[in-house]
């Protein structure tokens, strides 16, 4: 299964302990909003007077270059033709890249959790249980993690019954191509 969410993030700013707020420079590919949404699974039923389709068995959805795999899918059509996916399995993994920036080509945001909610009206990303978030290097694990594509607002947080109890982030060094300095890093997010 492969991650859908694949739109995200610069350098990161980390507020630990009750949620971890990061603001990310990377948006999400641009022409994917303008992709068709594409799925392929081995079972499929549909309730056109509910607008409610449900995906069965090996789940692939792909729009532009979104993906996201589970063992099912549940596919609403909302207000004005947007359609919200709610995915489940073990784990559902969603991929996303991100447009390319500074003359480099887009790097990959890669996402795993047990239930993800792909938005499109929103373009809201959402990862619920063991959730875990990869960008160059980076990760950042929670029991929840969203990520908003327009306003490229990301946060995590853990339900304090988790195993930890605690947002776990891994950032990679930065050091400039040319001096071997470290990058500069973004200011930190106001908390919410």
């Amino acid at each position: 299964m492969t991650s859908t969410s694949q739109r995200f993030w610069r350098r990161v700013a980390v507020l630990l302990g009750a949620a971890l707020l990061l603001p990310l420079g990377a948006q999400a590919e641009k022409a994917d909003s303008e992709k068709p949404l594409e799925i392929e699974s081995n079972a499929m039923s549909a309730d056109n007077r509910r607008k409610v389709v449900v995906f069965n068995g090996v789940v692939v959805l792909t729009k532009g270059t979104i993906r996201i795999t589970a063992d099912r899918l549940v596919l609403t059509e909302g207000d004005k033709g947007s359609n919200q996916a709610k995915a489940t399995g073990t784990p559902v993994r969603f991929r996303q890249r991100l447009e390319p920036k500074d003359g480099k080509e887009g790097v990959w945001l890669d996402g795993e959790a047990l239930h993800v909610v792909y938005d499109e009206r929103s373009e809201r990303v959402e990862l619920f249980d063991k959730a875990r978030v990869t960008r160059d290097g980076d990760e950042v694990r929670g029991d929840y993690i969203l990520y908003d594509q327009r306003t490229e607002f990301f946060s995590a947080r853990t339900d304090k019954a988790s195993t930890s109890g605690r947002v776990r982030a891994i950032i990679q060094p930065r050091s400039k191509p040319d001096t071997g300095a470290p990058a500069k890093r973004p200011a930190t997010a106001p908390a919410q």
